[in-house]
């Protein structure tokens, strides 16, 4: 078949002589098996020009025509080189492809017969000598440099133009060269493995190096294997990317030597090999089209290597990841929050605390609470999961870490923290005074300072000055166990007044809150005190006595510029003054004054601040008052716990001790005591079991229970008491609440309540007055850490001296038929230098602090009672 390419390199005039294209195995097959003459028996192809031949040569030929024609030996098309150029600038099989394109359609028979005779080409002879000088030049197909140099033109007429090269014979010294370069890789790449393998087993032979001391004496020799082990145990340790670094190494390290092997055992290039290496590196199955037993060798052990990367990449991956989910589970990543409150420790409290921080962010559509304790955070997230209130949109968030450790605390946030709040440790009180003085000492000392103020919570009076020597102005402290203690003896006085402090400390109700009103300036305080529908003015922070909150201030005082008003009120946003009503003044009734009278007060159980309680009721009481003191503390113990605690038992003004020892659980402990006799009863969380609240709730209830079953028994029963009952044991059970109802007229009893979940059980008796301790020192926290201004009001609320808050019955300010507004009452109260805050009707069982509509007019009772802030007695 023949055909005349488009391109003019081909259509150049012949002079006789055809084009002839070869097979592809004629390029590419080895020179000395590249041709192959078949038998004449054989089957054959046949050769002529397509010029006509003349004369007798033609007549000659004609009857040659099954002259045999050399075979060339076919191969895939795929075998071809396809980066091989030819003298035109076109690749091998893109030539082949437009030949076949441009290759002229085949003739049919008849055409055939039109056509004049062919002339051939040349003799077997010339074919064959042509062929074996062309044999020997052949194998320069193999260097793409040498292909260029081919020349494609086949001449029909002279065979041994098909090929020219005008290259000489392959050198010799490039092949040896080639070859000695081959071997050189392979003895590098299976030298290097050998040597590791011999260092490795053989390293404890080689000199070893000595440990001495000052002295140049030498102490241990140490093996050259425990040395490297040693470095590089600690370059894994101490370096966070060694791992990644060496598994990288090794990596790269099994890929050279892979691919040196494989250029020895190969005919490729060492680039090919490199990349080859790292095919069976990254895919272990990549190593089945080897061929040979060289090649599969080292594809082999590549993959076997390739597998052991991959295995410790993928252990490694492993443990990064594991590492990450546990550190993410055990609380130990970073807080990037800021203007948070954050929590440090964790105690009974946190619950209250919460809650109360919830409610006062729910204005601002929640906020974030960051808890930072030594528990791991999945117990601390399922124990704040159990708690039953709504969060109203604040997020909490807990980590895992101690407060003493400035890497924790950094962990947390703390220098963008808007409020840090040190809850006190259960269990002994200096122990946790102690430590909550170290939490402050590494607050302090963290280097980018602290942008909010710390709230301290301390469980022993004693150690204030200390933590406030230690943070100076940044440290805010609630002592709760004192506090609770001087509140528990206010509500054993006044009874009530456990409610309103749970209404003003909470968010839920009315609280504190401390701002500036421009317009106000010039105003006298009593004129102050009417100027806001919304809210109750009680105090004035003066700016020129540098801050100072001065509480129930004289009435001629006159604002001056950059005060401030101490209110109280349901929100922040909620008030504000308008123009000053005109109220009626009116005056006092008689003014009068009951004369105090002893009292007999009796303490059940014992708590840590008893020394503080006693003083603070001998200031109280009148003279000739009794404390009756009774728990299971031996007589000479307390005494003893009492002068350690500062107290001077000969120094006692207005009451006597009296001691009885007993269990305050067993009833016939409680029945050698006179408790019909006594004007108030406080039942302590005692000091024994005040760890745990649970514990601690059953034992006050146990014995109020009893308290007031002896004092029904003893005290003669109203059947005037009217029930509602149908059947005999709604019959019974009323009677029962009623008697011990009717106990109730006639003495006080304050129980010291831990879990608030246990108010509802003497919400419902009625039998009792409660303090829920832990919830109200949650509630004082709370709002101190949201405004430290508050804790001034606080400490003099619930100090020995200053003013307090205090009920007052309505006929101090009220005649009898006698109807006046609460503005009105509040002016009244101020010729008492008294001011009223709220009040609490004869039928209601709550009081009512900041009332609306405070310019309407009502008729008071007598039984009415005022909540006020006033000076203590």
């Amino acid at each position: 078949m023949t055909s005349e390419p488009e391109n003019s390199q081909y259509n150049e005039p012949s002079n006789n002589r055809d084009w002839f294209f070869p097979s592809s195995s004629f390029f590419h097959s080895n020179p000395n098996q590249s041709f192959k003459t078949l038998n004449p028996s054989s089957s054959s192809r046949k050769a002529y020009s397509n010029k006509t031949l003349t004369g007798s040569n033609y007549a000659q030929n004609r009857s040659q025509r099954t002259v045999t024609r050399p075979y060339y030996e076919r191969k895939s098309f795929s075998s071809f080189e396809p980066s091989i150029p030819r003298s035109d600038g076109r690749k091998k099989a893109e030539f082949y492809t437009h030949r076949r394109e441009t290759a002229k359609p085949a003739l049919s028979s008849r055409e055939k017969q039109k056509l004049p005779p062919e002339k051939p080409v040349a003799s077997m002879e010339n074919r064959k000598s042509s062929m074996e000088s062309f044999k020997g030049r052949i194998w320069t197909v193999a260097f793409p440099d040498q292909i260029h140099m081919l020349n494609a033109k086949l001449q029909a007429c002279d065979i041994s133009t098909f090929v020219s090269l005008d290259e000489g014979n392959p050198p010799e010294n490039a092949l040896i060269l080639e070859r000695s370069f081959k071997f050189f890789s392979l003895v590098v790449a299976f030298g290097f493995l050998l040597i590791i393998f011999i260092f490795a087993k053989y390293v404890d032979c080689l000199p070893r190096s000595r440990r001495s001391n000052d002295n140049n004496k030498t102490l241990e020799e140490v093996s050259l294997s425990k040395q490297l082990a040693y470095h590089i145990d600690v370059a894994l340790s101490v370096h966070p990317y060694a791992k990644p670094l060496a598994l990288l190494v090794a990596t790269l390290l099994l890929i050279c030597l892979g691919g040196l092997a494989l250029f020895g055992v190969t005919d490729d290039n060492l680039w090919d090999c490199l990349w080859l290496s790292w095919t069976y590196v990254a895919d272990s199955g990549n190593h089945t089209s080897s061929v040979g037993f060289g090649p599969k060798f080292v594809s082999i052990s590549i993959s076997f290597g390739g597998m052991l990367i991959f295995a410790m990449m993928l252990g490694l991956v492993s443990d990064s990841i594991s590492e990450k989910f546990d550190s993410l589970r055990k609380g130990r990543s970073e807080v990037i929050e800021k203007n948070h409150t954050l929590i440090l420790g964790w105690s009974d409290k946190l619950g209250s605390l919460l809650n109360q921080l919830a409610i006062a962010n729910e204005s601002l559509g929640g906020g974030m609470v960051v808890v930072l304790a030594e528990r791991d955070k999945e117990e601390m997230e399922l124990d704040i999961a159990k708690m039953e209130f709504d969060f109203k949109g604040t997020s909490v968030i807990c980590r895992s870490g101690s407060p003493l450790i400035i890497a924790d605390l950094k962990k947390v946030s703390v220098s963008k923290a808007r409020a840090i709040v040190v809850l006190a440790e259960d269990g002994n009180a200096d122990q946790s005074d102690a430590r909550a003085l170290r939490t402050v000492l590494s607050l302090t000392g963290v280097k980018d300072g602290l942008r909010g103020h710390i709230v301290v919570e301390l469980s022993d009076l004693d150690n204030e000055l200390l933590v406030k020597l230690v943070g100076g102005d940044l440290v805010e402290t609630v002592v709760a166990h004192d506090v609770i203690g001087r509140l528990m003896i206010q509500c054993a006085r006044q009874p009530g007044l456990a409610q309103i402090w749970e209404d003003i400390l909470g968010f839920e109700n009315c609280e504190f809150y401390i701002k500036r009103w421009p317009q106000l300036v010039g105003m006298q305080f009593d004129d102050v005190l009417i100027s806001f529908p919304d809210a109750i003015p009680c105090g004035i922070k003066v700016a020129s006595n540098g801050g100072k909150i001065f509480l129930n201030p004289y009435d001629g005082y006159v604002l001056q510029e950059g005060d401030e008003v101490l209110v109280i009120a349901e929100d922040d946003d909620t008030y504000a003054p308008t123009t000053l009503p005109q109220v009626w003044r009116g005056s006092l009734p008689k003014d009068f004054s009951a004369p105090k009278l002893p009292e007999r007060i009796l303490y059940c159980g014992w708590r840590r601040d008893m020394e503080d309680m006693i003083m603070v009721l001998d200031a109280f009481l009148a003279p000739g008052s009794e404390l009756w003191m009774f728990n299971d503390v031996p007589e000479k113990e307390r005494e003893k716990k009492l002068i350690d605690g500062g107290l001077d038992i000969n120094r006692l003004e207005n009451i006597s001790l009296v001691h009885r020892e007993g269990n305050a659980v067993i009833r016939r402990h409680l029945e050698s005591l006179p408790l019909e006799t006594f004007d108030s009863i406080l039942i302590l969380a005692d000091e024994s079991v005040e760890d745990s609240a649970i514990q601690a709730d059953s034992r006050s209830l146990a014995t109020l229970l009893l308290i007031r079953d002896i004092q029904a028994r003893r005290l003669p029963f109203r059947e005037s008491m009217p029930t509602h009952a149908n059947s005999r044991g709604s019959h019974f059970q009323s009677s029962w609440i009623g008697e011990m109802q009717q106990a109730s007229d006639n003495s006080v009893i304050i129980s010291e309540i831990l879990d608030p979940r246990t108010k509802n059980l003497l919400c419902m008796s009625r039998i009792s007055d409660y303090v829920l301790s832990n919830e109200l020192v949650s509630m004082a926290l709370a709002m101190v850490a949201e405004d430290r201004q508050v804790n001034k009001v606080l400490e003099e609320l619930f100090a020995e001296e200053g003013n307090e808050m205090q009920l007052r019955h309505a006929d101090l300010y009220v005649r009898e038929e006698e109807e006046l507004s609460f503005y009105e009452i509040m002016l009244r109260a101020r010729q008492r230098k008294e001011i009223v805050i709220g009040y609490r009707l004869a039928s209601a069982e709550r009081a009512i602090i900041n009332p609306t509509s405070k310019e309407v007019r009502r008729r008071w009772s007598g039984k009415d009672v005022f909540v006020v802030i006033a000076e203590k007695e």
